[in-house]
């Protein structure tokens, strides 16, 4: 699903949304199926509800913008619904934006 045309396009608007809830994008990667994203928040960041608000509006927005993309869905399901979370406190930054740019290499 994605590649490098798509998978920049997910980044803009998450460039774009991320500010209203006080996040700010760190590192973005991708690979077939699913991306890495690295940012930082704030205390009063509400992950939960950027993440929802996310989905929903990069959804809506790459199915209309590449519609290449319904005929891979299933159900019109663009995302799922659960997501991973990790927070970064034993690893240092560098080490995990290593991690996020070698995805997708073989």
């Amino acid at each position: 699903m994605f590649d490098n045309v798509i998978s920049d396009r997910a980044k803009e608007i998450f460039c774009h949304i991320a500010p209203r809830y006080g996040l700010t994008l760190e590192e973005w990667n991708h690979d077939t199926d699913h991306v890495h994203i690295m940012f930082r928040g704030q205390p009063k960041s509400e992950i939960s509800k950027f993440i929802n608000a996310y989905k929903s509006a990069s959804s809506r927005l790459l199915k209309k913008e590449f519609p290449k993309i319904r005929e891979k869905l299933w159900k019109e399901t663009f995302w799922s619904q659960s997501f991973c979370l990790l927070a970064a406190g034993g690893a240092s930054i560098e080490t995990i934006r290593q991690y996020i740019e070698t995805q997708g290499e073989r």
